[in-house]
């Protein structure tokens, strides 16, 4: 007869290879996103797109992850959330491929079937942590968005070596399939299996519930409010940079320093959070670091840049750490864990993109540096007061009588 410590052994195998899956998944959900910045400058000159296009090519797979995501528990529920994922990781593959023909329908197919992949697999891995991790998924969390930081790093940094090394920009924004194929196989291979009734039980929490819940729509807002400054980062902060007389190698590898940054703050957010009370505290701090970056890189003397990249790297990693980490949160299950990641991460995301958009219409009036940075502080300030709301000590529950409740 095996004792515990024994019978314990093939239990923590399975949750140190989950967690193994759940990392290598994160690290291909960002570089499809934050690999095309840096050479839009290079996309642009050889496309002849105007910066209005641009900025359409930059928001188009922020807001396929709006629309997409609310998909991701339907289509869960129907195949299964490991299947789906699968199927998610392969349509990122075949839209990174796409992105490698020299073609602009053909950068702008593959650009959408990126962001619904992405849509897709971000939604469902929370809600795969809170089944597979219930009385840790907050630390989980922040580990998952280490992954996804990571990534985000890598693809910023290795976007200019990757086009120069293989001979252009589609070639480098191609190369990144291999990755996605790499977590399909890992994927395919050595996922949990559960059976769908395991972890998809009958009852309350439906998305007209959801809605009628205001915690709902805060941690909603609050995530859209703050992945809006992520994706105006990802799409046009090395265009931004460039404007103030950087270099467009210096401006990638100053993007991918941020995102690298974001590591620390995404592993340590939700420790922070669990602190205090409550997650109030710990976002307004993130958000006061992110205005900081932001002032500091565009508006302040040059020999600030370096800490201006720390402060909105350390910053947006714990702004993004903690929206997701809000999810597991606010809710008692990881069903609803799931339906409210949907429901946040559509409804946010498609906020979100809004600001990339934004911004690449005032690039094309013109409007100046001081301009755009004063906007960006004022969406600061809004995702600030959706904090104040959303990092209060509530729970999304199903009561005795199946109905949603908050408590």
């Amino acid at each position: 007869m095996m004792n515990g410590t024994e019978a314990s052994r093939p239990a923590s195998r399975q949750l140190a290879l989950f967690i193994g899956l759940m990392v290598l998944v994160g690290l291909n959900l960002r570089p499809a996103l934050s690999s095309l910045a840096p050479v839009l400058t290079r996309i642009q000159q050889d496309t002849g797109l105007s910066p209005l296009a641009i900025g359409g090519l930059t928001t188009l797979p922020v807001l396929c992850l709006g629309i997409f995501a609310p998909l991701a528990p339907w289509l869960a529920k129907r195949f299964g959330p490991e299947n789906t994922l699968a199927a998610a990781l392969l349509l990122l593959a075949g839209g990174l491929l796409l992105r490698g023909v020299p073609a602009v329908i053909a950068l702008f197919g593959g650009t959408l079937m990126v962001g619904a992949a992405i849509g897709v697999a971000g939604t469902l891995l929370p809600a795969l942590v809170k089944r597979e991790l219930p009385a840790g998924a907050d630390l989980m969390t922040g580990v998952y968005t280490m992954a996804l930081c990571l990534g985000g790093a890598l693809g910023a940094g290795l976007s200019i070596p990757l086009a120069d090394t293989l001979g252009g920009w589609p070639a480098g924004l191609a190369s990144w399939s291999l990755l996605a194929l790499i977590a399909l196989v890992a994927w395919q291979w050595l996922m949990p299996r559960h059976d769908t009734a395991t972890h998809l039980p009958e009852g309350g929490g439906s998305t007209r519930e959801l809605l009628s819940q205001p915690l709902a729509w805060q941690v909603m807002l609050f995530m859209g409010s703050q992945s809006s400054l992520a994706y105006i980062v990802f799409g046009w902060l090395p265009t931004l940079l460039v404007a103030r007389g950087f270099s467009e190698a210096q401006a990638g590898w100053m993007m991918g320093a941020s995102v690298m940054v974001q590591l620390i703050s995404a592993l340590t957010a939700p420790w922070l959070a669990r602190l205090g009370r409550d997650q109030r505290p710990a976002l307004l701090i993130v958000l006061g670091l992110v205005a900081a970056g932001f002032w500091l890189l565009l508006q302040a003397p040059a020999v600030w840049r370096w800490p201006g990249v720390v402060l909105l790297g350390l910053g947006q990693g714990g702004g993004f750490s903690l929206a997701l980490t809000l999810i597991v949160l606010r809710t008692a299950t990881s069903r609803l864990a799931g339906k409210l990641s949907g429901l946040v991460q559509g409804g946010g995301y498609t906020l979100a993109a809004m600001g990339p958009l934004g911004i690449g219409v005032m690039l094309q009036f013109e409007v100046g540096l001081t301009t755009l940075t004063l906007v960006l502080l004022g969406i600061i300030a809004v995702s600030m007061s959706f904090a104040l709301f959303a990092g209060r000590n509530r729970r999304l529950e199903i009561d005795d009588t199946g109905r949603l409740v908050t408590r």
